[in-house]
């Protein structure tokens, strides 16, 4: 069971590592120039390409993170069909 527990903590970090990285190469690649102006009622909201880069790796890594512990907690309850 710390066999896998281990391989688990490692993918997570792995997944992290990853995202974190693309997020950073992508907020210093696309010029902070570049973008999408939402409007309101009384102002504009501009949204740079480089920002909506960054958080879509962050969410891209929570969302790996919450389903490879979800499958890690239903094998360790039984649910073996994932195999």
């Amino acid at each position: 069971m710390m066999n896998i527990t281990l391989q688990l903590s490692f993918r997570i970090a792995l997944v992290w590592a990853a995202g974190f990285l693309i997020a950073v190469a992508v907020q210093a690649l696309l010029p902070d120039q570049a973008g999408i102006n939402l409007s309101g009622r009384d102002s504009v909201l501009f949204i740079p390409f480089s920002r909506m880069g960054f958080w879509t790796c962050v969410l891209a890594a929570l969302i790996v993170t919450a389903l490879v512990v979800g499958r890690a907690m239903l094998a360790d309850i039984g649910w073996n069909t994932f195999h």
